[in-house]
């Protein structure tokens, strides 16, 4: 396989050489997209990496990926610059060249289905209607991996979910979303610390926050 140069290290050895986790967050690459409820993903691995100081800016994999280390475990932040639906390709790709497998990949995205933020850790599961998520599951070949659920739900029944998930947040949502990429990023470090189901035991008793007036 081939190697790249990757911060003093090389990318395609790392995964022969050491435990790795592969933590990827979905959404849509560029500006236009930045502030959507279809990028929680993206924002919640910057999070992650503004604590970690970690760089997210290697293109690589079809992928912005960044190494480092988060709790004395090496890990690789990734951002896949592949339309959402097509983010299979770039998450498959990643773990072939860090020759890991689903069991050592966490993924974090928006999720309509639950309220503004509210955040669920799952060990496995389906896509539930997620086109990021199928897109993965299918390029994996299941669902067999960690994932932090970020709620977007709308107020009111939308007959067009996909024009809704690709709208700018209002001003007070995009405060909501800030606390939820903070949220995500104690989420991924309890499952590197203390492992994927006590980390749903902690976490996914916490409740929504209040409605807005």
């Amino acid at each position: 396989m081939r190697g790249v140069s990757f911060g003093g290290a090389n990318f395609g050895e790392i995964g022969l050489s050491s435990f790795m986790r592969l933590i990827v967050g979905l959404g849509n690459p560029g500006p236009k997209y930045e502030w959507t409820p279809h990028n929680l993903g993206f924002l919640a691995v910057d999070q992650i990496a503004e604590k970690a100081g970690i760089r997210v800016t290697r293109p690589e994999a079809k992928s912005f990926v960044g190494r480092g280390e988060i709790s004395g475990q090496q890990v690789v932040l990734a951002k896949p610059q592949t339309m959402m639906n097509l983010s299979g390709i770039a998450v498959q790709s990643l773990l072939e060249r860090l020759e890991c497998g689903p069991s050592d990949l966490i993924v974090l995205y928006d999720d309509v289905a639950l309220t503004w933020g509210m955040l669920r850790i799952r060990e496995r599961g389906t896509a539930g209607g997620h086109n990021g998520m199928k897109s993965v599951i299918g390029a994996v070949g299941g669902g067999e991996f960690s994932r932090v659920r970020m709620g977007v739900q709308p107020e009111h029944p939308l007959g067009d979910l996909a024009a809704y998930v690709l709208c700018p947040m209002s001003r007070d949502k995009r405060k909501i979303a800030a606390q939820m990429a903070e949220d995500a990023a104690e989420a991924v470090d309890l499952i590197l610390t203390v492992g994927v189901e006590r980390a749903m035991t902690r976490f996914n008793r916490r409740v929504a926050p209040p409605a807005e007036a």
